[in-house]
């Protein structure tokens, strides 16, 4: 069962993507158009639903937030469709050229990114009406970027935010690297969070406050049992829950709660 939903929130148009071959989809992705900018591109599975619903929009530009196969899948398909270029993070743009391993599930869920080259994001990018300036926010992924317009208080956050409480975290990603990155995006003016799996247009700050202080209570919470004399072992097993164990089966571990658990462990920050 698909989903697909055009939304409004003002000048701001998102469509929403859900891809499910035997059911519900697993989690569905936004995509944002405004004012002739794109920003991300669903997933691969989608392909052709993303290119009909662009259609005959004029549209000048493609920005991604970061490299993950839900986000970047289709930039070169709406490229080459409309005689545009992408743009994205140094990083995003390597992996974008150069291809990147998925994993069976993911494969399933999203589909494979088709490679394509980047050009580089300067210090703004702006469209006729509107100005984005983007923002490295390392922490979910190394290259991971959000476009902030500070006219509008307009953040499109890309996987900056997800929900105030996460369930899971990937294996790579790193909480201490989240939480700096969550710090240094509040210090900006902004009410709507225009997130890729759950848009916020009002109060989305708020919303980013209360997932920081989630994180740091994790970090609070696991350095603690770890200065009682707690093994890493033995705190993951009193702080998880233990409600993901299809999660881990089916992303074969790369997506848990354990994983969240394990970052905060690294008191090196590494």
């Amino acid at each position: 069962m698909n989903i697909v939903e055009i939304e409004k929130f003002g000048e701001v148009e998102a469509i929403k993507l859900g891809y499910g071959p035997i059911g519900p989809p697993f989690m569905s992705v936004y995509l944002y158009v405004i004012d002739g900018l794109v920003i991300d591109t669903g997933q691969r599975n989608m392909q052709k639903t993303v290119i009909e619903l662009l259609g005959e929009k004029k549209l000048h530009q493609l920005l991604l937030t970061h490299h993950h196969e839900d986000h970047s899948a289709n930039a070169s398909a709406i490229c080459h469709h409309h005689h545009i270029e992408a743009s994205g993070h140094p990083l995003t743009a390597q992996k974008m050229a150069t291809g990147f391993r998925i994993l069976p599930y993911q494969r399933f869920i999203w589909g494979r990114s088709e490679n394509i080259r980047l050009s580089p994001l300067g210090s703004a990018v702006e469209s006729n009406r509107y100005k984005l300036v983007p923002v490295h926010t390392p922490g979910h992924s190394k290259d991971h970027t959000i476009f902030w317009e500070e006219t509008n208080g307009w953040l499109f956050s890309g996987d900056l935010y997800l929900g105030q409480r996460i369930k899971y975290f990937r294996s790579d990603e790193k909480i201490f690297d989240q939480i700096e990155s969550l710090k240094k995006v509040l210090k900006l003016d902004f009410d709507a969070l225009f997130c890729a799996h759950n848009p916020c247009p009002q109060n989305g700050k708020s919303k980013l406050k209360q997932k920081l202080q989630f994180l740091e209570d994790i970090v609070g919470q696991v350095q603690k049992l770890k200065e009682m004399g707690m093994n890493h072992k033995a705190i993951f097993k009193r702080m998880d829950p233990g409600k993901d164990r299809w999660i881990k089966l089916m992303t074969m571990g790369n997506v848990s709660f354990v994983n969240m658990l394990r970052s905060a462990y690294q008191s090196d920050r590494s």
